[in-house]
């Protein structure tokens, strides 16, 4: 089994450089600058670059969030404030009780707080690659290590393998990270398969389980982890409002998990969280119509350019998230140059799958923008190449 025990090109690179880096932006730009707070001309010109990077939702919170988190400014002078009731929410939401929540400024946090929780000792996470790689930077963060694994030919995490790396490593392992859909391929992990991991390692090994995307998927073999919750098993599902709800930048996720592993995770949570996110999440979880019309929107749009791209002669991987990956054949980290000077921000590179692009999913102008640039960046190609 090729399983790689080693973080030496994911260490983790700090800075508003290197993220400006990883979009393929030069950091002395003007656009660097507004990013980092530059000046009205910098500002007007990330306004109008097609932001397809990152996984937002680029269409915003809807209106019902804004009016939340504006009347919640009354609160802003106080350090003892009525927040929404968010907790009591967010466990009303899933049927629990407020012990199996804990709060993170975005799943971010919650992830890094697993990784502070259980990885201590030199402990070691067993995950795939490509997946989300902060818990794996962080591992690095904290002397750890992690057994990676490659996905299967056909992009998809493999379970029995997963189990087997488990298994082997069992005293060394402090938690198995599994991203479901998975980031960046848009791929799901079966119920059956959850199923299938959780009864194959060792009970007392902690399972996180990243469900950032969880909210876009229509597969049917597909289901929430949060049953497993419910039934007692070590098994934290990390959520964010940074999708759906698109608040992204205001910085709210929390963990689902069973209420003794909370109380050991909250140790290492900061609990910084604003007023302002926590009216808005609570209103968040209430407006289902407004989270219906973005998956809705997001899964036409994601179709659409799908097709467009295939018929172009690019496949794409099928997805089951608010963005796709299209095999481009060339190398990524040059193309995203060449996207930014038509005015499209792509996705950064996920190695080992260099010569794929990952894209986001945008308004209906900004998708149109990037199918544009495509067609000015890569010359058609013939279903015979393409399917070889």
């Amino acid at each position: 089994m090729d399983v790689k025990n080693t973080l030496s090109r994911r260490s983790f690179v700090g800075g508003v450089a290197a993220a400006l880096g990883y979009l393929g932006l030069d950091p002395a730009s003007s656009l660097a600058r507004a990013q980092a707070g530059g000046g009205r001309a910098s500002l007007d010109e990330y306004d109008a670059l097609a932001k397809l990077a990152n996984n937002e939702n680029n269409w915003g919170p809807p209106q019902s969030v804004m009016d939340a988190m504006n009347g919640a400014w009354k609160y802003a002078n106080r350090y003892g404030y009525p927040d929404g009731n968010i907790v009591q929410a967010i466990a009303d939401h899933h049927g629990v009780s407020r012990d199996h929540i804990l709060l993170g400024a975005g799943s971010g946090e919650i992830l890094n707080v697993v990784g502070t929780t259980y990885l201590q000792g030199g402990k070691k996470v067993v995950g795939v690659e490509p997946s989300y790689g902060s818990v794996y930077s962080h591992a690095s963060r904290l002397n750890a290590e992690a057994v990676l694994l490659p996905l299967d030919a056909d992009f998809r995490q493999n379970i029995p393998r997963m189990i087997e790396a488990t298994k082997r490593n069992y005293r060394e392992v402090g938690f198995v990270y599994l991203c479901n859909p998975n980031n960046p391929t848009g791929l799901i992990v079966t119920k059956a398969e959850v199923d299938q991991l959780l009864d194959g390692i060792p009970e007392d090994i902690p399972v996180l389980i990243d469900e950032a995307y969880h909210h876009y998927v229509e597969d049917g073999r597909y289901a929430e982890s949060i049953p497993h919750v419910k039934a007692g098993r070590k098994v934290i599902v990390a959520r964010t409002f940074s999708k759906i709800s698109a608040l992204a930048a205001m910085r709210l996720g929390y963990a689902v998990a069973p209420p003794s592993m909370i109380e050991e995770m909250r140790t290492y949570s900061m609990g910084s969280i604003n007023a302002l996110v926590k009216w808005g999440g609570a209103a968040a979880l209430r407006d289902t119509a407004a989270q219906t019309k973005v998956r809705e929107m997001t899964r036409d749009l994601r179709t659409k350019y799908s097709r467009e791209l295939e018929a172009y002669g690019y496949e794409v991987i099928p997805s089951q998230t608010n963005f796709f990956m299209v095999a481009i054949h060339r190398q990524i980290q040059p193309v995203i140059g060449e996207f930014r000077k038509h005015g499209v921000l792509v996705g950064r590179p996920f190695p080992p799958m260099l010569e794929h692009m990952r894209v986001s999913i945008g308004t209906p102008d900004e998708m149109e923008r990037f199918m544009t640039a495509f067609k000015q960046v890569f010359p058609p190609r013939t279903t015979t190449v393409a399917q070889g």
